[in-house]
């Protein structure tokens, strides 16, 4: 039986990245197959089947009281759970062990290997992979019903580095661990928002499929965790073969945790950049919506905390950042978000011989990696207490805490 695919769908691929067209025209990675192409167009009607089935068991006992079940399964094991309701021990069954293929010390390896990219690795991930991705005009759209522009881009971003924290802290996604738990926990807001979003008088179905659907899934998936580890080499951050590898293996699990489906989980690391390359070809539509998410977050470090000399270092931040988004999206893209203007690259051009040595040393040197690894640690927490202050967490999930309330 034919699948009705949304009209947001283009005819054709559209241009991706001068960056990652480079890399996969390196990897000899073609455009998508017409078979591709139809997949990546019927599958914007497609959400997670286990979890909304256990969503709309939750919806129908009672949030009230399926709630606290559901947070006691996930932080404690559901094995903790007296006469736990049968859906939600099967989900969670399935979900508490891993799949016989994780390797968790190649999981161990790509956490550390995302660690050591360190304050630039995040940069990467907020001014190019984030910031980018708001030329993808059909994701917006459920992003806009949710309150973000209202809830502020600084905020939603602090909480999704808080994920990408927990996911390559150390032992992060072992059993019931901290990136484990954060990672179901971003799978039932996206199941919750599905249900809120989809109920809406205003949603155009025929037009946009189904809000958080599986290809924008696997595209904010590879964005997340591939598109960082892959861009950060462009300010001097290098991997070796064998953590580009590592990457793409702790890509595949965590996405086979969030609800991708198995064919956009990265086999490998070629893999993964094509499941980037043909997820980008088919989402990057700017609109006005892009602008509208764009234009705020550019101007977020102004709001930022510094200790010392505070409005002329968030004026600095906020031109740091800007010359990232321009060296990697480009021109084209740049316009295209409505932000201010093309920046000269000056701040990945003072990076690259600083980070080049610093891989160097990770790489050759004995402790090089432990050290790499330590001071990105250090990084990542500083710039999260730079982004949102002392003392105040970021809690995953608070930017769409109403859309639980009501489903």
């Amino acid at each position: 039986m034919s699948v009705a695919i949304p009209t947001r769908h283009p005819d054709r691929p559209r241009p991706i990245p001068a960056g990652v067209r480079a890399i996969a025209t390196a990897l000899a990675i073609k455009d998508p197959s017409p078979q591709q192409w139809q997949l990546l167009g019927e599958r914007l009607t497609v959400g997670d089947e286990p979890m909304d089935r256990l969503v709309a068991w939750m919806a129908e006992v009672g949030m009230a009281q399926t709630r606290p079940l559901f947070e006691r399964a996930l932080s404690d094991g559901i094995a903790t759970v007296p006469d736990a309701p049968q859906p939600l021990r099967e989900f969670f069954e399935t979900y508490e062990a891993r799949p016989d293929w994780v390797d968790p010390d190649t999981v161990r390896k790509g956490q550390r290997a995302l660690r050591r990219g360190g304050a630039d690795g995040m940069y990467v991930a907020r001014d190019v992979s984030l910031l980018g991705g708001y030329q993808f005009s059909g994701f917006n759209k459920t992003l806009l019903r949710t309150g973000a522009l209202e809830k502020g881009s600084n905020k939603r971003f602090a909480e999704t580095m808080q994920w990408a924290m927990d996911v390559i802290s150390e032992d992060g996604l072992e059993p019931l661990g901290l990136g484990y738990r954060s990672t179901i926990r971003v799978r039932l807001i996206h199941s919750l928002v599905r249900r809120h979003v989809s109920a809406m008088p205003d949603w155009r179905a025929d037009e946009w499929g189904l809000p958080i659907n599986q290809t924008d899934m696997a595209a904010t998936l590879v964005g997340a965790l591939v598109a960082p580890a892959v861009g950060v080499a462009g300010m001097g951050v290098v991997l070796s073969p064998a953590e580009y590898g590592a990457v793409a293996h702790l890509t595949r699990y965590v996405g086979w945790l969030i609800g991708v489906e198995d064919q956009w989980l990265p086999t490998d690391f070629r893999d993964s950049v094509r499941v980037l390359a043909h997820t980008l070809s088919a989402l990057a539509a700017p609109d006005e919506s892009s602008r509208q998410l764009a234009v705020p977050m550019v101007e977020d470090p102004l709001v930022w905390h510094y200790d010392v000399l505070p409005n002329l270092r968030r004026r600095l931040a906020r031109a740091q950042h800007l010359s990232i988004t321009s060296a990697f999206l480009g021109r084209r893209a740049v316009r295209s978000l409505g932000l201010p203007s093309y920046a000269l690259p000056w701040y990945p051009l003072l990076r690259l011989p600083v980070n080049l040595a610093r891989s160097l040393a990770a790489l050759t040197l004995p402790g090089g990696l432990e050290r790499a690894d330590a001071r990105g640690r250090r990084e990542h927490q500083q710039l999260m207490r730079t982004m949102i202050g002392a003392g105040t967490p970021a809690t995953i999930g608070e930017s769409a805490a109403h859309v639980g309330q009501v489903a």
